[in-house]
């Protein structure tokens, strides 16, 4: 079946890209073992057996102590923002959810499982194979939402075993998509918002999986488009691309092209294009020396041949990689002359793209030889043709070129981006904090790794201006909940002289029910909604603490009533030492 929003989004590439094709139908039976889901792609591997070993034994012990029905609650958090940063963006979710909802352990693994724990009573096995998360309930942050280190993103309740044996997929699932998609939210917030954003990093990607996962989580947190083939099928995602310098090296003179018609954009046949090609040639090489580069044009009749073919297979959509051989000398003359003899069958030439060297200077010469033939040869579109620049981009990168006045219009960022070189890993943690109604705390020497223990409800405060102001985690039960205009105390959870008085203009609770009785218990958004989401997220967050030089620190605080009640759970539970 097709499902809901799938084709919502489609056809919103680039628009120097080829168009791309609307899906109708996708035979997701055939994609074993994936199939499709409103929000994008399930995968069959992500089944119980993908865990520590660790958490079955666990398991094992949890049920042979009589503890099979003991309530837990474990909440899902991160200590610290990644890449030096003070925000997160939540992902996975949806992806959570999808698990918990195919949460099985099949004759196989049933098998499979007795071989690794061979002294184990058979009716443990027998409890395994009848294990179902319909026991579970499950809050979380709605997927896309700004998140900060010790606000658990996710919220998991229900018998014990059970909770701890989704630990490791819980995490699997949301570090990866959280850390992509925040890397991706702070390439676009250093490329700017008119910067169209190109994914292209499947070849550098951590393997299949690792590819189509960076694709989905790249585009939520803020990328246009990907070059990600499968991901644009699954997922709706626009695709682009062009063409490598392999393509360009490959054709040695015109001679080679078996295709010289182009049709015109009204529909009138040019018979001999490689022809009008040469004809151009001739026109800028007289010109050439009238440019702000006063040289004359030496420029590769290989490469020139390799843009007419391309252009001839794609007249309305021809986009040129200029340094195979020489940006300024050969690679951006060539693309101008192939974009006059376009323009003269009426179609629009879109741009170059440059994938080494000095991309700042490049851009603003390409800029210029555009504006200039543009005026010299009466084809106003040439001052619309873009540049895109490629090349191992970073983020310090697209900063860099932010002070050299470049003249890019969009970026294809691939190994940096996918791979998150800059961070690894975000370090979400899962962590027991309440046993049947009993408290549980986590102490430890690093202040920054004792958890706050107890159910939480989590609330996001508002300044007059809209923008968060500060996280408050508060007891669910009886403790004060903030409300708009009133004057709540809001405290370190562990520094006692950091605390403030604070009137918020709006509250949002941050919790939402996502999991209970055994089904989810709302519609989940689609991929656009959720990109759409994370734009809204990063605008509503104030400039200081996204800058990239020096953050200032977002505040998570806790309610006076929660923080007593850690700080005297903490000397309950900690030893007293002894002199002598």
């Amino acid at each position: 079946e097709r499902p809901k929003g799938f084709e919502a989004g489609l056809g919103q590439a680039c628009p120097w890209l080829i168009d791309p094709v609307l899906l109708r139908f996708v035979h997701v039976m055939t994609l074993s073992p994936t199939k499709l889901t409103r929000g994008g792609l399930h995968n069959d591997l992500v089944n119980p057996l993908l865990t520590d070993f660790y958490q079955v034994t666990m398991a094992y012990a949890y049920w042979s102590s009589g503890k099979a029905d003991t309530n837990a609650v474990f909440d899902l958090f991160f200590r610290k923002c990644p890449f030096g940063g003070e925000f997160a963006i939540f992902a996975g979710l949806q992806d959570c959810l999808d698990f918990i909802e195919n949460f099985r352990y099949t004759p196989e693994d049933i098998a499979y499982l007795r071989t690794t724990l061979p002294n184990a009573k058979d009716e443990f096995f027998d409890y395994l194979a009848n294990l179902t998360a319909n026991d579970i309930t499950i809050h979380a942050f709605k997927e896309g939402t700004l998140a900060f280190p010790k606000v658990p993103l996710i919220r998991v309740e229900g018998p014990l075993p059970v909770v701890q044996l989704v630990e490791t997929t819980f995490l699997n699932l949301v570090n990866f998509a959280s850390l992509v998609a925040t890397n991706a939210a702070r390439f676009r917030m250093a490329a700017g918002p008119e910067a169209k954003l190109l994914e292209f990093g499947l070849r550098r990607a951590q393997g299949p999986d690792g590819g189509l996962s960076a694709s989905r989580y790249c585009y939520i947190g803020g990328f246009d488009a990907t070059s990600n083939v499968l991901a644009g099928k699954l997922y709706g995602i626009p695709i682009s691309g062009t063409h490598a310098h392999a393509f360009v090296s490959s054709f040695q003179s015109m001679d080679e092209l078996a295709t010289r018609e182009v049709t015109g954009s009204d529909g009138t046949v040019c018979p001999d294009f490689p022809g009008l090609v040469m004809e151009k040639l001739a026109l800028v090489k007289e010109a050439w020396p009238e440019n702000m580069l006063k040289r004359h044009l030496n420029a590769n009749p290989k490469e020139l041949a390799a843009f007419t073919a391309y252009a001839t297979a794609f007249p309305a959509a021809f986009l040129a990689l200029i340094d195979t051989y020489d940006v300024i000398n050969s690679g951006c003359p060539n693309f101008l002359v192939v974009a006059l003899a376009l323009h003269q069958l009426g179609h629009v030439a879109k741009g170059v793209r440059l994938d080494s060297g000095d991309l700042a200077y490049q851009s603003k010469v390409c800029r210029k030889i555009f504006d200039w033939a543009a005026d010299r040869f009466n084809a106003p579109s040439l001052k619309e043709a873009i540049v895109v620049a490629s090349n191992d981009i970073n983020e310090d990168t697209l900063h860099s070129l932010e002070t050299q006045g470049h003249k890019i219009n969009s970026y294809g960022v691939g190994t940096h981006l996918v791979t998150c070189q800059a961070q690894p890993a975000l370090g979400c943690v899962y962590k027991i904090v309440e046993a049947d109604g009993k408290p549980c705390i986590k102490l430890s020497a690093d202040v920054q790794k004792v958890t706050m223990p107890g159910k939480k409800l989590a609330f996001r405060l508002y300044a007059q201006d809209d923008a968060p102001i500060c996280d408050i985690l508060t007891q669910e039960t009886g403790d004060t909940i903030p409300e708009v205009g009133e004057s709540i105390l809001c405290r370190h959870p562990f520094q006692e002289q950091k605390r403030a008085m604070v009137r918020p203009q709006r509250v949002e609770q941050l919790y939402q029910l996502f999991w209970a009785d055994g089904k989810k218990q709302q519609q989940l958004p689609n991929i656009h909604e959720l990109r759409q989401r994370v734009r809204d997220q990063m605008a509503s967050l104030r400039m200081d603490h996204k800058r990239a030089l020096n953050p200032t620190p977002y505040k998570v605080s806790v309610t006076n009533k929660l923080y007593s009640f850690i700080h005297d759970l903490w000397l309950e539970n900690a030893p007293v030492g002894e002199l002598s």
